[in-house]
């Protein structure tokens, strides 16, 4: 289950940034999660408790922030949103060659820490 090991990594990630910020508890950690990011959002929900159980970050709250996918038609020049998650084309001229502006992403938006 790769979503264990990305839940491994941002545990990681949340420890050096504590770190650095001086901080020592953490309250919750908001993650901007994509539409074509390839995590499954239900099993990251699952593994994240899993990985901070029993350690200094136990009880923080996960809250997942959607991104929704943003393309831009290299045919029409409009910014759109595709109609089916995996149909991404131009919803206003129905062109397939576009640029994904946004909906991979997988970052850390905010630590709320104590």
């Amino acid at each position: 289950m790769h979503e264990l090991s990305l839940a491994t990594a941002l545990v990681e990630q949340i420890r050096e940034i504590m770190a650095r910020e001086k901080a020592e508890k953490l309250l919750s950690v908001t993650v901007a999660m994509g539409a074509l990011s390839g995590v499954e959002r239900e099993a990251f929900g699952f593994c994240f408790p899993l990985v901070i159980e029993g350690s200094s970050l136990a009880g923080a709250e996960l809250r997942i922030e959607e991104v929704p996918i943003r393309l831009h038609c290299l045919e029409c020049g409009q910014e759109s949103q595709p109609a089916e998650v995996y149909l991404l084309s131009c919803s206003v001229c129905a062109s397939s060659r576009v640029e994904i502006l946004a909906g991979r992403d997988f970052v850390i938006r905010s630590l709320e820490v104590q």
